[in-house]
């Protein structure tokens, strides 16, 4: 009876494990239903080159020496230089308004922005500054705080004389925390602050809070600060926050050093401290631009490609998949979803895919022996979804090709510090290029502009049509390429009203000389 028992258990067994891999053995057997959804094991089909003809003559392209040089020439100087000073010296106050706290939301570089923007309201309403607090990003799961990730004495120190900034409320407000403010309604706590609120709104509103409480926590506080209509002082301390009061921690500076010398010295040989690792960085071809490289901004993570509602060559199962996780973030709340993908590109809202990205460097002039620094978390697809870059660019380089797993314990599985690590990097690159508009790109657009660095700005509109256009040959797209793309290099752009001065901090902060 016993052997009976565990025969019969061994032939369930196998009787379920068949039933597992039944749709693998005979995947037609399921073709009603891979229709309908994707599939168990995979939600995208392997994509392939969507402009093979393009890609198959980049592959054979030839640069002439000119163009090498005009490409990889710094930028000349423009007329402008930094100026974050203000303009008349104003020492602080002897008595703070109280004490303001903001609670951010977003990735690293939306946090960046509303930082600033918190110096900048303090100054407006004479309180001091609570270092803010950095929620944590429901897509990113990263639990980094403030001082994780910016070094806070040197925050502090660089606005001592602009801001009274503190690390913790003081005692008698012990309890000012963000549970206490996520448990009921608490007069304190201001949810009203409107998007890009101007300086009259949050005297009118958050300073007699702070005089009848001492204290006031301003939550949701991104984007909350108007771009016009403030005083010259007040947009130079954005600039002062911005491009010198936030510095990475120390760990985050030393390991963005090292990828840079690793990156401008490629056949060089690099021991790590404390372990046995040795790098050496050996290729048949030299570096073009001798020991210069290109940052690229990939940013093609599945979150961006769901809410683009772009066709990005996965096939059907792809389709569906990005449609149900779309679904599932923002419950059919996306406008460019009603929308037909050949519409979204003639209006250039579809991110440029890796092989786009490619086509476009190699048009630019970009030859196969430029080092690129790939500056992206994750890529949806995989491997299979750069494969057509990395046949463009051989020399391609990211954190985990150039630096030990020691070297990265203390960022690796964090996603604001492998942001920041990036950011780093990408200051240091002598070009910078992204697939994509976002919070990166507007943010590192602006710190190389205010840095007169030579940033290439893809001109999306233009490049629509392009992609879609699959009879154009060679010389056809790189010319239209070149055209379109003459005054798009870190030439200087001033802010237009409404528009982003971390994007655009020209002239806020700067003089022209």
């Amino acid at each position: 009876m016993k052997y009976h028992h565990q025969n019969l258990s061994q032939r369930m067994a196998f009787a379920g494990l068949f039933v597992l891999l039944l749709p693998i053995l005979s995947p037609h057997l399921f073709s009603p239903l891979s229709r309908s959804y994707p599939s168990l094991f995979s939600e995208w089909n392997a994509p392939k080159p969507r402009h093979l003809p393009l890609l198959k003559a980049a592959l054979d392209r030839r640069i002439p020496v000119r163009q090498k040089n005009e490409l990889w020439s710094p930028l000349p100087y423009q007329g402008w230089k930094p100026c974050i000073e203000p303009t008349t010296i104003h020492t602080l106050p002897t008595k703070s308004q109280g004490y303001i706290q903001v609670f951010l939301d977003g990735g690293l570089n939306q946090q960046r922005m509303g930082i600033c923007d918190a110096v900048a309201v303090a100054k407006i309403l004479n309180a001091t500054l609570v270092i803010p607090h950095l929620e944590v990003n429901a897509v990113w799961q990263d639990t980094s705080s403030f001082a994780d990730i910016f070094d806070v004495e040197h925050f502090i120190d660089t606005l001592s004389h602009d801001v009274a900034i503190v690390k913790e409320p003081p005692s008698e407000y012990w309890w000012s925390t963000r549970e206490y403010y996520a448990t009921g309604i608490r007069a304190m706590r201001i949810k009203t602050a409107p998007v890009h609120g101007s300086a009259d709104w949050y005297l009118e509103n958050v300073l007699p809070v702070l005089q009848s409480y001492g204290i006031a926590a301003i939550a949701p506080f991104s984007h909350r600060l108007a771009f016009d209509k403030l005083p010259p002082n007040i947009q130079r301390l954005r600039c002062k926050v911005n491009f010198h009061a936030l510095t990475f921690v120390p760990h985050i500076r030393v390991l963005g050093d090292a990828l840079v010398n690793r990156l401008r010295h490629p056949f060089e040989k690099f021991h790590t401290s404390g372990t046995g690792f040795l790098k050496e960085r050996m290729n048949d071809t030299e570096s073009e631009g001798s020991g210069k490289f290109v940052v690229l901004h990939l940013r093609f993570d599945k979150d961006m490609a769901a809410h683009s509602s772009c066709d990005f060559g996965g096939g059907k199962a792809e389709r569906l998949a990005l449609a149900k996780y779309r679904q599932l973030l923002w419950q059919g709340r996306v406008l460019n979803s009603q929308f037909t993908d050949e519409a979204l590109r003639k209006q250039g809202r579809c991110p440029l895919t890796p092989e786009e990205i490619g086509l476009l460097l190699a048009a630019l002039g970009f030859s196969n022996s430029t080092r690129l620094y790939l500056a992206s978390h994750k890529v949806y697809g995989g491997e299979a979804r750069i494969s057509a870059l990395k046949k463009l660019f051989p020399l391609v380089d990211h954190k985990k090709s150039l630096a030990s797993a020691e070297e990265l314990a203390k960022v690796d599985g964090k996603a604001s510090l492998l942001a920041a690590v990036d950011y780093y990097v990408s200051l240091q690159s002598d070009i910078f290029i992204s697939a994509s508009p976002g919070n990166m790109h507007n943010a590192l657009v602006g710190h190389r502009a205010y840095l007169n660095l030579k940033t290439i700005r893809p001109n999306m509109v233009m490049l629509g049509p392009l992609f879609l256009n699959k009879s154009m040959e060679w010389p056809e797209f790189q010319y239209a390429v070149l055209s379109g793309h003459k005054s798009r290099q870190g030439q200087i752009r001033l802010r237009k009203e409404r528009q982003s001065i971390y994007t655009y901090p020209i002239p806020d902060c700067s003089c022209q000389s």
